[in-house]
Order: structure tokens, then C-alpha cells, then sequence
């Protein structure tokens, strides 16, 4: 049946909400209002509010950084990792500024950018851009010996090979980089708003627990954690529509045909 898998995935957050709306029933604490406040509050914010607006702002930008890291981090993998002198020469760059926290250059991007989109478009481009670029050579060197030999043995153009030999065996890996680059991109995407944004999620969680508004704060909290599955949520949607083949996917079930009578005659006698 097809409500089964989904049964055994949801059963334990809906048993966790269950938990949390019973235990914070009765609340009477200023930090941890019960649940059902903090809900609807975050459904009045979203119908009479301005949430709406912080919610499309924060999507724009972390699907706009996501996408542009996704081209560069893969468009750059591919060649880095098919090359092997340019993978050498790039690795301790590459590591460095795998192990440099983005979060330090929030000042001086905002300082120099400004506090637009652009400069939040750009955080979450250098936040998300390095595990899929690492994870795309890493799938690049993943790939068997005997397929570049192939692929080499047939006269395959260089390009041609690149997009249809290289980038399908990679791309397992590269979704594996998509998906970390997605829970960077939401980090980087509250922090960016917090320290220098008129609008957004972030600025939204900013204001509302500088003014003491709990619930309000909580809300926010919640509909950050919504975002970022319901991301998680359609990015596993698309690798398993791409990866059919990685996921070992049941071949789709072909309805019957109709037994077709054949009518032959021999001398005479009908078969």
C-alpha cells in the first residue's frame, strides 16, 4: 500500500509534536510558550503579517546562491577532478578554503556589499559552493578505470565525454554535495539576515526577540525548520526522479495486453 512508507517515516516527528503540544499545554514560563500559541501565532503572522514577504525573500536568495554554487561547484569539479595536474595543484587551495569558516567574512561582505540581496545571494554562493564542487571531483575519481579507457578506446570527443561519461557517473556524489550545500545555504541564509538585513526570516527572528516577542521569535524558529525540510524534502524527490538507477528502482509495471486470438487457416481447418 502506497501510505505504508510514508507511515514509517512520519510516525516518529508526529510523535514528537504530540509529545511537545501535551508537554507545553500548560506553560505558564515567558521563554517556552505552549505550542499552540507559538502556532498561531506563526499562522497570524503569515495571513495579516509581513512574513510572507521575509519567507519569499530568504527562498529567493538561497535558491538563487544555491543554483549559481551548483554551476560553478559542479562546471569546476568536473574539470578539476577529469584533470589530474590541475587536481593536484588546486588540493591545497581547495582544502584551505574548505576549512575557513564563512561565517567570518559575513562583516566584511556586508561592509563592502552592503545589505541588499546580492551580497546574501553571494554568502550563500561561498558557503554552499565547496562540498558540491569536493563531492563532484571526488564522484569524478570514484568512476572506473575501465570506463575512461572505454570511453578513450571509442574516440569519444573530450566534451561529449565530459557530459554524457563523466557527469552521469558523478552525479551521485554530486547530489551527496547538493544536499550538505542545502543545510549551509539555510545557515548562512538566517546568519546574513540577522547581521545586516531589512527583510527576511532572519531579520524577522532578530526584531521579534529584540522587542521581547517570544512566540513570535518561536514562530520564526519553526517556519526556518520548514523551509529547510520542505527543501530537504523536493531536493530527495529529484534524486531519486534522476538516480532511479542508483536507488535500484523497481522497472514500472506494464498493464497487461489483451490476448490477441490468432486466426490461421490450414487446408481448410482453422487454428
Amino acid at each position: 500500500m502506497p501510505w505504508k512508507p510514508i507511515l514509517r517515516q512520519l510516525w516518529l516527528p508526529a510523535l514528537v509534536f504530540l509529545v511537545l503540544l501535551v508537554s507545553t499545554a500548560g506553560s505558564t514560563s515567558f521563554y517556552f510558550p505552549p505550542l499552540t500559541e507559538v502556532l498561531t501565532t506563526l499562522w497570524d503572522e503569515l495571513l495579516h503579517g509581513g512574513l510572507v514577504g521575509d519567507l519569499l525573500f530568504s527562498l529567493r536568495n538561497i535558491l538563487c546562491g544555491l543554483a549559481l554554487a551548483t554551476v560553478v561547484g559542479v562546471g569546476a569539479g568536473l574539470v578539476i577532478g577529469e584533470i589530474r595536474t590541475l587536481r593536484l595543484a588546486t588540493g591545497p587551495l581547495l582544502d584551505f578554503a574548505r576549512a575557513t569558516p564563512t561565517v567570518g567574512f559575513v562583516p566584511v561582505i556586508i561592509l563592502t556589499l552592503g545589505i541588499g540581496s546580492g551580497p546574501k545571494i553571494f554568502l550563500i554562493f561561498l558557503g554552499s559552493v565547496w562540498p558540491i564542487l569536493l563531492n563532484t571531483v571526488s564522484g569524478v575519481q570514484g568512476i572506473g578505470p575501465a570506463v575512461h579507457e572505454t570511453a578513450r578506446g571509442y574516440r569519444i570527443p573530450w566534451p561529449l565525454r565530459l557530459r554524457r561519461v563523466i557527469l552521469p557517473g558523478a552525479l551521485p556524489q554530486i547530489l551527496a554535495g547538493i544536499r550538505v550545500a542545502l543545510s549551509i545555504a539555510v545557515v548562512l541564509m538566517v546568519v546574513s539576515e540577522i547581521y545586516g538585513s531589512p527583510v527576511g526570516l532572519g531579520n524577522f527572528i532578530l526584531q521579534s526577540g529584540s522587542s521581547f516577542h517570544v512566540a513570535e521569535t518561536w514562530a520564526g524558529t519553526v517556519l526556518i525548520g520548514i523551509l529547510g525540510y520542505a527543501l530537504s524534502v523536493l531536493l530527495l524527490l529529484v534524486e531519486h526522479r534522476l538516480l532511479g538507477w542508483y536507488h535500484e528502482r523497481a522497472p514500472r509495471t506494464r498493464s497487461p495486453r489483451p490476448a490477441v486470438t490468432e486466426r490461421i487457416e490450414s487446408n481448410g481447418v482453422v487454428v
